[in-house]
């Protein structure tokens, strides 16, 4: 046993230990049955006993040894009796009583013994694997991942309790098939498959949405969850799978935010490309006019111009710089009404003369273009309070951009009328119409529908964005319905009553000194000054 014992300490092979240990009982044995009558020995009994102290190692591989080993010493005995090679014993030792039941008892003793260590191996082993059980137990209660065991075709044998505060629902509920009906319609294919390949040995990681109950007072929704799983025993070719589940709903918002905002800022530059290209061939078509014309003016005696000419000439210098006022305007007021600093002056007025007089400063543009510009505006629409300068304005970007967009032969139809407190004025035509994929952005600035490097219209593409701008701060509405190849609607509901909201002034949470103590101060200030 000492020897077993140093072999141990110095090498720390423990099947090792206990073939030395057998050994050395085998050599024992063998030993005091030679000497004592062989196979006939009371010590022959003690091979018995080998095989039963190998199994307290708990290896096939060192009770295969025991065995064999007791084995062969029992042939060997018996071998060398028959031969008569072993010494001769005397009758009367051999056939004692005594010594045959001190080896039998002895034997039954120590079988005892290793039967109660054998016990007490097995009870320890059963607690140690009751306190993990306990441990992992534990650690599925209170873990905020879901920890769950499926069979090949996702019906689950075990999903541990967190996954209540997860989707709201006893896990008992969602046994066998029950998390598989929870799962989105068009994500369970995904799910089955990821399943299907763990339990072949591949591990493998899916997100899906699955449907959580709603608590009292909610709607019940579905949130994302991230599933990886992996076989639960890798030398199965059809194992059982085991899965860690987790809420990745925040994240997924957070994706689609930054995808959002990506899309956002791809839009950003796209609409600053469009800019630039939009005010280099608004603001250099009528520059170029002005300086070719004005050159030309300065030249008249080299070119011979008449009177009719000269003014002919200023004239298309005046227009080019009259729309070149009108873009910057423009640009101005959207920047304005963009960053909140547009000011209304709301006062009342009779909306009947303003649009009329709206229509007849746009109906020489209409005739030039062919287009038949309809007014229907009753007599007796009812004052409004608001600012008659933004009325003008959204009345005639409203149906200058209808005529713009009208071919030669179409037509124009201004109308208005009252809708219970509200002016609701529309503008109809039947122009080119605006696609559907182009309505959601009628309104954005500088955006024209159509292709932006093909454009059929001049313009900066700010009408629209001005007028949506001035309704919102009379607290109205623009509706735009159309279709393409028929024509568009623009419809403009405005308060009649129109109250502008009272300006709060701002206040500091910055406390100021007080004069005297500010006027001391400053003196102070001044007296180092001087002495420095």
């Amino acid at each position: 046993a000492a020897s077993c014992s140093w072999f141990l300490s110095r090498t720390g092979r423990y099947e090792g230990a206990h073939v030395l240990s057998s050994l050395a009982l085998a050599g024992l044995v063998m030993m005091i049955a030679a000497s004592t009558g062989g196979i006939a020995s009371f010590a022959a009994v003690w091979l018995v006993v080998i095989p039963i102290e190998a199994a307290l190692s708990a290896s096939r591989r060192v009770v295969a040894f025991a065995f064999a080993l007791a084995m062969i010493c029992a042939a060997l005995l018996s071998v060398l009796g028959h031969y008569h090679i072993l010494p001769a014993v005397d009758p009367a030792v051999a056939s004692n009583s005594t010594l045959v039941g001190f080896g039998v008892v002895s034997a039954i003793f120590y079988a005892a013994g290793l039967a109660f260590g054998a016990e007490s191996l097995a009870r320890t082993s059963v607690a140690l694997l009751f306190v993990e059980e306990e441990r992992y137990r534990l650690l599925a209660h209170n873990m905020s991942d879901v920890l769950s065991r499926h069979s090949r075709n996702g019906a689950v044998r075990f999903i541990s309790p967190a996954v209540e505060i997860m989707l709201g629902v006893p896990a008992s509920r969602l046994l066998a098939h029950g998390l598989f009906d929870r799962v989105h319609v068009a994500d369970r294919p995904a799910y089955l498959t990821a399943l299907s390949d763990a339990a072949r040995g591949e591990p493998r990681s899916v997100e899906f949405r699955v449907r959580r109950d709603a608590a009292r007072g909610e709607t019940a929704e579905f949130i994302w969850v991230e599933m990886r799983c992996r076989p639960l025993d890798q030398t199965a070719a059809d194992a059982e799978v085991v899965a860690v589940i987790r809420d990745v709903t925040d994240r997924k918002v957070q994706e689609q935010a930054l995808e959002q905002a990506r899309n956002a800022a791809e839009q950003a530059d796209a609409s600053k490309t469009r800019f630039l290209a939009t005010m280099s061939h608004e603001l250099r078509t009528p520059l170029n006019a002005i300086i070719g014309f004005s050159e030309m003016i300065a030249q008249e005696d080299v070119l011979g111009l008449d009177a009719a000419r000269r003014k002919e000439y200023a004239q298309l210098i005046n227009d080019s710089g009259q729309h070149l006022l009108s873009v910057v305007n423009g640009i101005l007021d959207m920047s304005k009404m963009e960053s909140g600093n547009f000011e209304i002056s709301p006062e009342p007025f009779a909306p009947r003369p303003a649009l009329l007089n709206c229509c007849n400063l746009v109906a020489l543009k209409a005739r030039e273009s062919g287009v038949d510009l309809v007014t229907r505006v009753p007599d007796d629409l009812p004052v409004v309070n608001g600012d008659p300068r933004a009325f003008k304005q959204i009345v005639l970007n409203l149906v200058s951009n209808a005529i713009k967009f009208t071919e030669r032969g179409g037509k124009v139809t201004v109308s208005a009328g009252v809708e219970g407190s509200r002016l609701l004025l529309r503008v109809s035509d039947t122009g080119v119409g605006i696609a559907a994929d182009d309505l959601k952005r009628i309104g954005d600035p500088f955006f024209q529908a159509g292709k932006t490097y093909q454009r059929r219209h001049e313009g900066t593409g700010l009408g629209l964005s001005i007028v949506k701008g001035l309704v919102g701060l009379h607290h109205g509405e623009m509706n735009v319905e159309s279709k393409v190849g028929e024509g568009t609607i623009v419809s403009v509901a405005l308060p009649l009553a129109f109250t502008p909201p009272v300006a709060v002034e701002p206040t500091s949470n910055v406390s100021t000194l007080k004069p005297a103590l500010r006027s001391g101060l400053q003196e102070q200030t001044h007296q180092v000054k001087k002495s420095a």
